[in-house]
């Protein structure tokens, strides 16, 4: 029979042997390092054994290229005991606390490696690089996350329980959200964006598959009353909206009658002016940007036309003002169906 035990060698006491008290003690030492073994870090050499935080049965993993008194025992476990080193090769199975990485590992016969998880396995929160909580139970911190299919096709399933919750994509700033895409509140996808404060539905797409912009820029102005017969070089506007989205709104009071049209947004609209007129003596009309850039033009002679029209993208810049500049003599009929401006972002 063998001096020692075949998975710990420990010591086994001999018949006639003296001294066995030596020999028993020399197995609880091992046990004592061995059960709930913890090792305090992996080390190249020995630390201060003066040091108050060495205590007796203090246990270090000695690494790859050990030095001092640990030269010659890579990947041993160190053990202080009794005021010297004792020396125990891990093997297949070995259970240990790292203290210094705060995880539970397993000796693979070569490496020390983290426990795996079970191949099914159901738990109540679970963190990958973060920590979970009550609200967010599955939480991940990482550069990117992969989802890739497994034979064929793969998809990413956002349930909820009733039409007004909420199923969605949430992207935030700092934690504060910016853009949310899914069903938030009702079976409608949306896009919505958020400045921090107010949220805003940039696309909706209804069940029969139309979308709407609601918040894209569209306007059509018009002057409400009858008729107006401008003075040649006065500037009128518009007093109301027959459509008006996207933040489009009316700004300074003009000396020829209605407000500028404020472009909410900076970009490419497509832009159309209508003239409805009543009688012409010679008459001219230019849609102005600030009260001097000239982007439309309708010109008519003496006799008059019933009604004009032109159409043009025009580059415009948030918060710049539209309005008509007046050439000649013209009695020019009001209303949305007969002179109005409007205009679209593309």
């Amino acid at each position: 029979m063998s001096d020692n035990s075949p998975n710990l060698a420990m010591p086994f006491i001999l018949p006639s042997q003296a001294q066995k008290h030596v020999t028993h003690n020399e197995a609880l030492l091992l046990l004592d390092a061995l059960v709930h073994l913890t090792i305090r870090e992996e080390r190249q050499g020995p630390p201060d054994t003066t040091d108050e935080t060495v205590t007796d049965g203090a246990c270090y993993l000695i690494a790859t290229e050990p030095t001092g008194s640990w030269a010659g025992r890579a990947d041993k476990i160190a053990a202080w005991q009794d005021g010297a080193w004792n020396y125990l090769s891990p093997r297949l199975g070995w259970r240990a606390w790292f203290a210094s990485e705060t995880q539970l590992k397993v000796f693979d016969g070569s490496l020390w490696r983290q426990i795996p998880l079970p191949d099914e396995a159901t738990v109540t929160m679970l963190g990958i690089g973060t920590d979970p909580d009550a609200t967010n139970r599955f939480a991940l911190s990482s550069a990117a996350s992969l989802f890739n299919h497994e034979g064929n096709g793969h998809q990413i399933k956002v349930n909820k329980a009733a039409t007004t919750d909420t199923a969605s994509l949430l992207f935030q700033t700092a934690w504060s959200g910016r853009a949310e895409m899914g069903l938030a509140g009702d079976d409608l996808f949306s896009i919505k964006v958020s400045d921090g404060t107010t949220w805003r539905t940039g696309i909706r797409i209804d069940a029969d598959g139309s979308v709407h912009q609601p918040g894209q820029p569209t306007a059509c102005a018009y002057r409400s009353g009858t008729s107006f017969s401008p003075v040649a070089g006065q500037e009128s506007g518009f007093t109301d909206f027959a459509v008006a989205n996207g933040g489009v709104a009316l700004g300074t009071a003009l000396a020829g009658g209605g407000n500028t049209l404020i472009v909410p947004v900076s970009g490419i609209y497509l832009l159309t002016l209508t003239l409805g007129l009543i009688s012409s003596a010679g008459h001219g009309v230019d849609l102005l940007v600030d009260g001097t850039e000239i982007r439309l033009s309708l010109r008519g002679s003496a006799s008059g036309q019933a009604s004009q029209s032109a159409t043009a993208l025009v580059a415009l810049e948030a918060g710049a003002g539209l309005s008509l500049g007046h050439l000649g003599s013209a009695e020019i009929a009001c209303g949305q169906a007969r002179t109005c401006l409007s205009l679209a972002l593309l």
